[in-house]
């Protein structure tokens, strides 16, 4: 069944970062809100082939909008929450980029392709004439990036301003929204989490539960882009979750740039919030916690396997590891050693068995020999993950690791073939044949026969495709593994309605027998008692 299995773990570690603009720079100006009327170009100075048609007398809230995102699970709930900000007000929301009339852009700075794909989209929208608005960490991290001037911006932590951003942008003038929300002095996680929101998929709820890194990382620009940690109130990431389950989600992603980090900015952790959680996680739904780096997770250890271990609790973790060896860890200032990455593995292994660990790694740092690789390639083949992602180095500007000398490119693409040829030389799931598993059923997959459904341990296991098993959990019998996913087969209602006649059919026939023998045996105690 080719091209039918994805691999569906989207809060991959974002590594977004600062580009032409210094922490000084950033945070100097005081002055956060520019609105700028827009200047009507030429076709030769901004590459468009068509009039852009300005709206100074319209019915504001009445106009169709395209929103297309890019990168993490982050990124995934700002656009639900801008969306469900922008349909609050009267906008309608297509999937139709040609019928829209705005094109909001919610972009990720990971790695140099994602850019680029932002950048053409940006270009093809104003070609066509559209009016474009760019929200996310590339704008956020390099607000002086040619391919972004003269338009209208959000800043990560304003997107609970955007539907002024739009009506702006729609009336002509420019809007750049970049500041930091702050209370007291002190960072705020970012846009209030009780904002409506439109969902991508309606049975899953993305909370994040917190907002930028303790992490100062050579290759990364999530500090420019998202900032210093700042995290939301437990109550608050509480009550939202109690909202998204009685509005019918079924499964609640917890998100971040490193979830391990959470509450050391007011006094609380991780496993803190977990724990509450778990009480008003309604037994037929499910929890995922999103990734977190090695050095925030190993003192939480102990509670973070009995919390993986909770039936409501998917018995995942994502543990980016980037490279098997200490001298190129050290030079990544990831803060953590190979033996502290491989405690939290087998520590979380033996406390929850089974549980999943995906991972991933940098191939081609500036400062990895061919020695230090194959420590990478020696860790990858002793642990086996199910879920690995194999990313090449990409210099991105402003980071400390972009002014090193390069590996040769040839190089670093033969180190990505190598170790990618090793993931795929071996099958997680082929000892599960036979399994009778629970999984929760929340999407459609690619090739539109199946459901998508995670079990336990977040494994993803395709079924079929019937209405009723949408938002449910269904045990299904293992009939064929794959290299990403399970086949799940799942008996059929009519089977379990002939089933349940055949069962009633024979009780109705044991019961007139018992009757008819009754009657008749009766019937003779009657006659020798009329006549004795």
């Amino acid at each position: 069944m080719p091209g039918v299995c994805e691999e569906i773990i989207d809060d991959i570690e974002d590594l977004i970062s600062s580009q032409d603009i210094t922490p000084k720079e950033r945070y100097s100006n005081k002055k956060n809100v520019k609105v700028r009327k827009f200047k009507k170009t030429t076709a030769e100075e901004n590459g468009n082939t068509e009039d852009k048609v300005f709206m100074q007398s319209v019915v504001p809230g009445t106009q169709r909008i395209f929103i297309k995102t890019w990168g993490c699970t982050h990124n995934s709930s700002d656009s639900e929450y801008m969306a469900g900000l922008l349909t609050q007000y009267g906008y309608k929301l297509t999937d139709d980029r040609l019928e829209a009339d705005l094109w909001l852009l919610n972009s990720c700075t990971v790695k140099n392709p994602s850019q680029d794909h932002f950048r053409n989209e940006i270009q093809e929208g104003r070609s066509k004439g559209k009016f474009v608005v760019v929200a996310g960490c590339v704008p956020q991290g390099a607000p002086k990036l040619d391919f972004i001037q003269g338009l209208s911006v959000i800043g990560v932590q304003q997107i609970d301003r955007v539907v002024e951003v739009v009506e702006e942008t729609l009336k002509g003038h420019n809007v750049r929204l970049l500041g930091q929300k702050k209370s007291g002095g002190k960072k705020l996680g970012g846009a209030p989490l009780e904002l409506p929101k439109v969902r991508k998929n309606p049975l899953i709820e993305i909370i994040p539960i917190n907002t930028g890194c303790l992490n100062q990382c050579t290759y990364c620009k999530t500090k420019h882009a998202r900032g210093d940690l700042g995290s939301y109130p437990p109550e608050e990431i509480v009550a939202r979750a109690q909202q998204a389950f009685s509005e019918g989600v079924v499964e609640l992603w917890l998100t971040s740039e490193d979830t391990g980090t959470y509450g050391r900015d007011i006094g609380s952790s991780l496993p803190e919030l977990l724990k509450m959680l778990i009480k008003i996680i309604p037994k037929h739904c499910m929890m995922r916690v999103g990734m977190t780096n090695p050095p925030y997770i190993l003192e939480h250890l102990e509670e973070i396997g009995e919390i993986l271990a909770h039936p409501c609790v998917y018995s995942f973790l994502h543990v980016p590891v980037q490279s098997g060896s200490d001298e190129v860890l050290a030079d990544m200032k990831r803060e953590y050693t190979r033996q502290d990455f491989e405690n939290v593995v087998d520590t979380l292994r033996q406390r929850v068995p089974g549980v999943t660990i995906a991972t991933d790694i940098i191939c081609g740092f500036p400062t990895e020999t061919e020695a230090y690789f194959e420590e990478t390639m020696d860790l990858c083949a002793k642990y086996k993950f199910p879920s690995l992602f194999i990313n090449q180095f990409f210099p991105r500007p402003g980071t400390p690791a972009a002014r090193l000398p390069r590996i040769p490119t040839t190089t670093v693409k033969q180190r990505t073939k190598k170790l990618n040829e090793l993931f795929q030389s071996y099958e997680p799931y082929t000892h599960k044949l036979g399994e009778v598993q629970e999984v929760l059923v929340t999407e459609e997959a690619f090739d539109k026969e199946h459901y998508v459904g995670h079990n336990k341990f977040y494994e993803q296991v395709l079924v079929p495709k019937k209405q009723h098993f949408l938002g449910q959990k269904v045990k299904v019998k293992i009939v064929e593994t794959k290299k990403h996913c399970m086949i799940g087969e799942v008996p059929t209602l009519e089977n379990a309605r002939t089933s349940l006649a055949e069962i009633k059919t024979s009780n109705s026939v044991l019961l007139l027998r018992f009757i008819i023998i009754s009657t008749i045996v009766l019937s003779y105690c009657i006659r020798f008692w009329l006549f004795d």
